[in-house]
């Protein structure tokens, strides 16, 4: 079996692969490096293709899909309330602007 071939991996897991790659598109990185960034990500939540018979049962993980949830808040929560205000207003008058 050649390097790359996706065979082992269910349907699901082509699936979700193919999910991931479209919302790496769409956020402008190229094709090339949007596959390669999914499968990785599919292989980390999954451990790799499940098709054959031992690692069948075995269920996949969300850890990539919940990272970005953990950071939440902390960088703003370490920045002075003057920084914060100033953003706070600063994004007021950009939405009051591009509503007009």
């Amino acid at each position: 079996m050649p390097r790359g071939d996706k065979d082992k991996y269910t349907d699901k897991q082509k699936r979700k692969a193919q999910h991931i790659e479209e919302g790496y598109e769409e956020r402008g990185v190229s094709e090339k490096e949007a596959d390669r960034r999914a499968w990785a990500t599919v292989n980390k939540e999954s451990g790799g293709g499940n098709k054959s018979g031992s690692g069948r049962g075995v269920k996949d993980t969300n850890v990539s899909a919940r990272k970005g949830g953990r950071l939440g808040g902390k960088a703003a929560a370490s920045r002075p309330k003057a920084a914060r205000s100033a953003s706070a207003r600063k994004a007021a008058a950009t939405r009051k602007r591009k509503s007009a």
